[in-house]
C-alpha cells in the first residue's frame, strides 16, 4: 500500500496488529473505507514470508455472488507473486471447480452454500487443514437468519479442521455489534474477540422529493410514479444513479414508467433484480463499473457492498422501513470515506414523508436496528449433519462438541441431539417405513449417507433460501430472460401480455416449468408480483416515527421540511380526531356504510399489527358473539364489524393485558394453519421434501401438498417431533414477532389511552381502509372506489 502511495487508516493498522497477535474479531467501517484491505493485507504479508505456500490459506465468504468479482479484483491487486485467487459460487463453471479441486487456490472466495458443498466432499478436513484465516463479509446480512446459522455450523467445523484458524468478520454498523461478533466467534470464544471500529463517520444527505400538493386523505401508491417528472431532473443531473425499490414488481413498474416518460433513457438505463437472468445481471453490474449506464432501477440485489465508483446519486422509492437498509443504500453513492453520500427519498404516499424525517433523525443519532441471533434451528442442523456424513463421515461425539460451540445450538440438550441423529437414521416413529428417510447408516464408527440417490439429492438441496417455485421465462428459441413465480404464470392464458425484464412480452405456451414468450407491441400488461414483497417497519423506525409524529402534531416550527409539507393532513387529523403524542395510544371508533370501524394506532409495523389485530379480535370476541374483518399497515390496524364494537368496555376488561398473551394471540390467528405454512420451509431445508433436479423441478403445489401431509402426520402421530415444534416456535417468534408484540403491549399499557369517535374517517384511518379494499379489487376498480371514498369523506 505504501509503495502505491496509499496511507493506511487507523482501523486498518489496528486490524493488522490484531492479526499479528493471533486474534480474531470483527471490523466495522463504512462502505469504501478499505475494510477489505484491513484483512487481506496482513495475511498477504505473512504468506510473503513463507518459503512455500500449500493449500487454501484464506476463505472469504460473501453473502451474494455479485460481490465475489470485486473481492477477487481487490485480492489480485495486492497479491504477491505465486499467490492464486479463485471464486467458487453457483455461477462457477464445472471445469473451474474441477481445476480448483486438483489445485486449490490460496485465496478462495465463496458463499455459505458453496462452503457447505466443500465440507460435503470426502477429504474436506485434510483439504482445509492448511487454512489460516476465514473472513465473513457483510456479516450483518447473515446474523439473525438461517444462512447465518449455516455459517455458525461451518465455522465450528473449520475451527476443528484448522485449530489455529483466525476468524474475522466485516460488518456495517448494527445496534448490537458486540453480540454479532460473539455469534461469529462461537460460544467458547465469544468474549475474546477484538471489535475494531473505524470511527469514520459517513456524511449522508437526505433530500425528500416533495409533491406539489398533499392529498389530505392519503393512501399507499397514490403518489409514486405520478411524481416521475420530479425524478427525471435528478437522474439527468447525475453522472449515474441507482433507483432503489422495495420489491421486484415495483422495480419493473418504475423501469417501464421512466422509459415511457423519457425515451432518451433508452440504452442508458437498465434494471437489476434477483429474478432476472444471471447474464443480464452481470451485464448491468459491468456496465455500472464501466460508466456505460446513467441509471439502474434495482432492488436489494444491489444493496450490498459492490463498489460502483461512478454512482453519485441514490433515489429511494418509498419507505425502506429500516434505518440500516437506508444507510446501506445511501452508501452506494459517494463510495469513499470522505465523500458525501446523497440519497433522495420519494414517498409513495404523503404520510411516508414522516418516514423521511424519521430516517434523517435516525441517521444523525446512529439509531440502528439490532439483529437477534437465531436459536435451535433444527432444520439447518439436520441438513448440516447429512452434509458432514457426505464428507468424512459424521462422528457423533466430535460433531456434538463442535455444534455446542455455536450460539445457535449452545442450549441444545443431549435428548434433542439424540433425537435428531436418530431421526436421520430411522425417519422417526412416523417415517420409519420409508427408506428415503433412513438417510444415515453407521460404518466404521462414523455415520455415512446410506445411498447415492440420497447423496445427490442432498447436494442439490444445500442451503436455506426457500421460495415459491419459480418458472423460467424464455424466448421461443430458448434464450433465458429470468424467472417468475409459478402462481403468476398460472394466472395467465396464452396470448396474455405481461411486462418482465423491462420488456412487453406475450405468453406463447407453457411447457413443464418454462413459459415461452415473444415480444409484444402492447403498451399495457400485467407485472409479475412476488410473495413476501412487503417489508415491515423496523422497531427503530417505529420509535422515530412516533417521535416525528409528535413533532408534526404538537410543534409550531419544524426542522424537517417534510413535517411542514404534511401539515394539511395533520390539521385535518387534528380537527376530526387527535394527532397522538409519543406517550399516547390513539383509538378511533366510527360508522360508515361498510359497518362499524375500530382503528388502533400503535405505529409498530404491519407484522406486529397483524398479531395485535388478531389478539384484539379474539379478546373482544370472548366478550360477545361478533365477527371482524381485519386490515393493517405500518401505522395501525382496523377491526370492521356489522355490529357496534365495545372498545371502551374491552379496555376495561383487560384488552391490553399481558397475561396469557401468547395463548390468546395464537388462538386468534389459527396457529395450526400458520405453522403448517411455516413447516413447508422447514421441510425443504431439513430435506423432508425434495424440490427436484436441475431442469426438472417439482411443481409448487406438489411440494405444498407433500409438506402439508407430513405436517398432519407429525401432528397426529409424532407430536414431539422437533421439526414440528420448530414450526410453531417460528410462527410465534418471527412471523408474529412475539417479543416485539409483548413490548408493544407493555408500552401501550403505560401510555395515555385516547378513544375518540369521529363522525367520518380520518386521514390516518383512510390508508388502512384502502389496504383492506386492495385485497378485493383490481387496480382500476380500486382507483374508482378510492376516488368516491375521498369525495365522500372530505365533503
Amino acid at each position: 500500500m505504501l509503495s502505491r502511495g496509499w496511507t493506511p487508516a487507523a482501523f486498518q493498522l489496528q486490524a493488522w496488529s490484531a492479526f499479528d497477535l493471533g486474534q480474531s474479531g470483527l471490523v466495522n467501517a463504512p462502505t469504501g473505507s478499505g475494510k477489505t484491505y484491513s484483512l487481506l493485507l496482513p495475511l498477504m504479508m505473512q504468506l510473503g514470508s513463507e518459503p512455500k505456500v500449500k493449500g487454501t490459506q484464506l476463505i472469504w465468504i460473501t453473502p451474494i455472488r455479485a460481490l465475489a468479482k470485486e473481492i477477487k479484483l481487490a485480492a489480485e491487486r495486492v497479491a504477491i507473486e505465486g499467490i492464486t485467487v479463485g471464486i467458487r459460487t453457483g455461477d462457477t463453471a464445472e471445469q473451474e471447480k474441477a481445476n480448483q479441486k486438483k489445485t486449490p487456490p490460496h485465496i478462495l472466495i465463496t458463499t455459505p452454500e458453496s462452503l457447505h458443498l466443500l465440507i460435503a466432499r470426502k477429504g474436506s478436513a485434510e483439504a482445509l487443514s492448511h487454512l489460516k484465516m476465514i473472513v465473513v463479509d457483510e456479516w450483518h446480512e447473515l446474523v439473525g437468519n438461517k444462512r447465518g446459522v449455516m455459517m455458525e455450523l461451518a465455522l465450528s467445523y473449520l475451527r476443528g479442521a484448522a485449530p489455529s484458524l483466525k476468524v474475522w468478520g466485516i460488518s456495517a454498523t448494527i445496534g448490537n455489534l458486540e453480540e454479532a461478533m460473539g455469534v461469529l466467534l462461537g460460544e467458547k470464544k465469544k468474549n475474546e474477540g477484538v471489535l475494531i471500529r473505524s470511527h469514520i463517520r459517513k456524511n449522508i444527505e437526505v433530500i425528500s422529493i416533495l409533491p406539489d400538493e398533499v392529498e389530505r386523505m392519503p393512501w399507499a401508491g397514490h403518489l409514486g410514479v405520478k411524481m416521475i417528472d420530479k425524478v427525471l431532473p435528478v437522474i439527468h443531473s447525475s453522472n449515474s444513479c441507482l433507483i432503489f425499490t422495495n420489491t421486484r414488481a415495483q422495480c419493473e413498474i418504475w423501469y417501464k414508467a421512466l422509459l415511457e416518460k423519457d425515451l432518451d433513457l433508452a440504452g442508458k438505463m437498465a434494471m437489476h433484480h434477483g429474478s432476472l437472468s444471471k447474464d443480464m445481471r452481470i451485464w448491468v453490474e459491468e456496465a455500472l463499473y464501466d460508466g456505460r449506464l446513467k441509471a439502474v432501477v434495482c432492488t436489494s440485489s444491489l444493496d450490498l457492498g459492490v463498489d460502483f465508483a461512478p454512482v453519485d446519486t441514490i433515489i429511494q422509492i418509498g419507505g425502506p422501513k429500516g434505518v440500516a437498509r437506508f444507510l446501506q443504500r445511501a452508501g452506494r453513492s459517494g463510495h469513499r470515506p470522505d465523500a458525501l453520500s446523497t440519497i433522495y427519498f420519494l414517498p409513495t404516499h404523503s404520510l411516508e414523508l414522516i418516514e423521511a424525517a424519521a430516517l434523517r433523525q435516525a441517521v444523525k443519532d446512529d439509531y440502528l436496528e439490532e439483529k437477534t441471533p437465531l436459536t435451535l434451528c433444527f432444520d439447518v442442523l439436520t441438513q448440516y449433519l447429512v452434509t458432514l456424513s457426505l464428507g468424512d463421515g459424521l462422528s457423533v461425539n466430535q460433531a456434538y462438541e463442535q455444534m455446542k460451540d455455536t450460539v445457535c445450538f449452545s442450549s441444545m440438550t443431549t435428548e434433542e441431539w439424540n433425537w435428531i441423529v436418530g431421526f436421520l437414521c430411522t425417519g422417526g416413529q412416523s417415517l420409519s417405513a420409508y427408506d428415503d428417510y433412513k438417510k444415515l447408516v453407521l460404518k466404521d464408527q462414523v455415520y455415512k449417507v446410506s445411498n447415492n440417490r440420497i447423496a445427490r439429492r442432498h447436494r442439490l438441496s444445500i442451503g436455506t433460501i426457500v421460495s415459491d417455485s419459480m418458472m423460467s421465462v424464455k424466448w421461443g428459441r430458448g434464450g433465458l430472460i429470468g424467472h417468475v413465480e409459478e402462481s403468476f404464470i398460472a394466472s395467465l392464458k396464452e396470448g396474455d401480455v405481461f411486462w418482465f425484464g423491462g420488456q412487453s412480452v406475450e405468453l406463447v405456451r407453457v411447457k413443464e416449468l418454462t413459459a415461452y414468450v415473444k415480444k409484444s407491441t402492447a403498451k399495457t400488461g400485467k407485472i409479475p408480483s412476488y410473495q413476501g414483497g412487503r417489508l415491515p417497519l423496523s422497531s427503530r423506525m417505529s420509535d422515530m416515527l412516533r417521535l416525528k409524529m409528535t413533532e408534526a402534531g404538537h410543534l409550531q416550527e419544524f426542522a424537517d421540511i417534510e413535517l411542514q409539507r404534511i401539515q394539511p393532513i395533520i390539521q385535518l387529523q387534528a380537527s376530526r380526531s387527535v394527532v397522538p403524542a409519543a406517550d399516547e395510544f390513539l383509538i378511533e371508533v366510527f360508522q360508515t356504510k361498510e359497518g362499524y370501524h375500530a382503528l388502533f394506532y400503535p405505529f409498530e409495523g404491519r407484522f406486529v399489527h397483524e398479531g395485535l389485530a388478531s389478539l384484539f379480535a379474539y379478546r373482544i370476541g370472548k366478550m360477545l358473539p361478533i365477527s371482524f374483518s381485519l386490515a393493517y399497515n405500518d401505522y395501525g390496524f382496523e377491526l370492521l364489524s356489522d355490529q357496534p364494537i365495545p372498545v371502551e368496555e374491552a379496555l376495561g376488561n383487560d384488552l391490553l393485558g399481558a397475561d396469557l398473551l401468547e395463548r390468546d394471540v395464537l388462538s386468534g390467528v389459527n396457529s395450526a394453519e400458520l405453522a403448517r405454512r411455516r413447516f413447508r420451509e422447514i421441510a425443504a431445508i431439513s430435506g423432508l421434501v425434495f424440490k427436484g433436479y436441475p431442469g426438472q423441478p417439482i411443481k409448487d403445489r406438489h411440494l405444498q401438498s407433500s409438506a402439508a401431509l407430513m405436517f398432519n402426520v407429525f401432528e397426529d402421530y409424532d407430536p414431539h417431533n422437533l421439526l414440528l415444534r420448530q414450526s410453531y416456535t417460528e410462527v410465534v417468534e418471527y412471523q408474529l414477532e412475539m417479543p416485539r408484540l409483548r413490548k408493544a403491549i407493555k408500552r401501550m399499557m403505560d401510555q395515555k389511552i385516547t378513544v375518540v369517535y369521529p363522525e367520518r374517517p380520518t386521514p390516518f384511518a383512510f390508508p388502512i381502509m384502502v389496504d383492506r379494499l386492495r385485497e378485493k379489487m383490481t387496480s382500476e376498480t380500486l382507483e374508482s372506489r378510492i376516488s368516491k371514498m375521498t369525495l365522500d369523506f372530505l365533503d
